[in-house]
């Protein structure tokens, strides 16, 4: 089946339709919070009484500001990411390069799977673990930062093996044959060459999991998260996040001014996200540069 000029033309129209139409959804929701929030964006918001420098060296602590659900996304994010990314990365790499016949088709449906299930049965999992540990491992186990973080892995664990697997098998043959060329090992050549050239889409996939991990709400309303918790004393504490917040503040508002409050919070979670978003980049840039200077050698 051709397609001559006209369908083409068509096929570039409706491309570009969608394009804008998505892009135009979510400057949309970015003005929309702009618009209701923007009055509420001040220090206040983030320290609420507390004077800046005092609660940013944790001299006092934060009672009515932002600042204790900020830094317990920030560390819920990055505990989770540091937790499914090894797995993810090895898993995925063994799809694409290990495995054959049955035992792949049967770990990408699995795989699949695991992408399906919704994020409030990773919750109730992540609960039932802490009351599991609590019984029988230690009383001082219950639902914290760390279960928080365990079941976000579980989560995002999926979108970082299928990224893996799709970067690894999307490159070119002629790229995964330079090195065996040169009389190098698989290992060798999936660590100096593959995943140097396939890096930018597996961060693609790490950016993806930044972002399911900051926004998840129904995870961490059953696993840790609650309303005044103040900053995140350790692992095994509770502690407040942002999604949590918004949930709390937009279905128990008590006046215009406290829903105020929550688009502001709002703004500050979306804000949260492009700083990940960017650190992330920076990183893969990094590796990108060093990974690719290894292998070109000294000039």
């Amino acid at each position: 089946m051709t397609i001559n000029g006209k369908g083409q033309k068509l096929v570039i129209a409706w491309a570009w339709l969608s394009a804008s139409a998505i892009l135009g959804a979510m400057m949309l929701v970015v003005i929309f919070l702009l618009f209701r929030g923007a009055a509420a964006l001040n220090l206040r918001l983030i320290f609420g009484d507390t004077p800046a420098l005092e609660a940013l060296f944790l001299l006092r602590p934060v009672f009515d500001g932002l600042l204790p659900a900020m830094a317990g996304t920030l560390m819920l994010v990055l505990a989770a990411v540091a937790m499914a990314l090894p797995v993810g990365l090895a898993a995925g790499i063994y799809l694409a390069e290990y495995s054959r016949g049955a035992i792949k088709i049967f770990f990408s449906m699995l795989f699949d799977v695991l992408a399906g299930i919704p994020s409030i049965v990773i919750g109730l999992f992540g609960f039932s673990l802490a009351v599991f540990m609590h019984r029988y491992l230690s009383d001082r186990i219950s639902p914290c930062l760390l279960i928080s973080a365990l079941s976000l892995a579980f989560l995002v664990l999926p979108y970082l093996i299928r990224s893996t697997q799709t970067a690894l098998e999307g490159l070119p043959t002629r790229i995964r044959l330079i090195a065996p060329a040169l009389g190098a090992t698989h290992l060798q050549n999936i660590v100096l060459v593959l995943l140097p050239h396939a890096l930018r889409s597996i961060m693609s996939g790490v950016a993806l999991a930044i972002g399911r991990c900051a926004e998840d709400t129904a995870v961490i309303m059953l696993t840790g998260a609650v309303a005044a918790a103040g900053m995140p004393r350790g692992l095994l504490s509770s502690y407040e996040a942002l999604p949590f917040y918004i949930y709390y503040i937009s279905s128990q508002y008590a006046d215009a001014q406290e829903l105020l409050r929550g688009y502001g919070a709002a703004i500050v979670l979306l804000t949260l996200c492009l700083f990940l978003f960017g650190i992330s980049a920076l990183i893969q840039k990094i590796l990108t540069a060093r990974l690719q200077g290894r292998w070109r050698g000294p000039a």
